[in-house]
């Protein structure tokens, strides 16, 4: 893969359709992925995670119901469409990723989903790693990634 790839853990995603800080760049981001400037990469792994966090946001009442539905069909047709036009990037679930990321599990300590994010921005060679945790952002900053910490 050439030119700019940025790689979008979970949580980066979620500031894409849920108003929070950070929410300002990933629109931007998006925006240029749109217009040809940049690929977008994220593991499948990131779909069902991102579906649980407008769900759980749902249930607490961060969002509204109307909120909800909305975030979530922006985030599938976004997706989808960003697919086809082929500036976006979704990393499958494969052994070889699998086995990166359980080397990074003992050596870091961190989660598996976390691991998991770390092993697929590698494998697609992510230019630049957008993440929202601290701890994620300092493991990919040792793993050689070009970690970007949103607020």
């Amino acid at each position: 893969m050439r030119g700019r790839v940025v790689y979008l853990d979970s949580s980066a995603i979620v500031k894409r359709y849920v108003r929070e800080p950070g929410s300002e760049t990933l629109r931007r981001l998006y925006l240029e992925a749109s217009a040809g400037g940049l690929v977008l990469s994220f593991s499948v792994w990131n779909i069902g995670e991102v579906l649980g966090v407008l769900d759980r946001a749902r249930n607490t009442g961060r969002l509204g119901d109307e909120e909800y539905l909305l975030a979530r069909r922006r985030f599938l047709l976004e997706t989808r469409r960003l697919l086809r036009q082929g500036r976006l990037v979704i990393v499958p679930i494969r052994v070889r990723i699998l086995e990166e990321s359980w080397r990074l599990v003992e050596k870091h300590h961190i989660y598996q989903a976390d691991a998991l994010q770390v092993a697929s921005a590698k494998h697609v060679s992510a230019t630049e790693f957008l993440v929202a945790d601290k701890r994620l952002h300092k493991v990919a900053l040792s793993e050689g990634l070009s970690s970007v910490l949103l607020g």
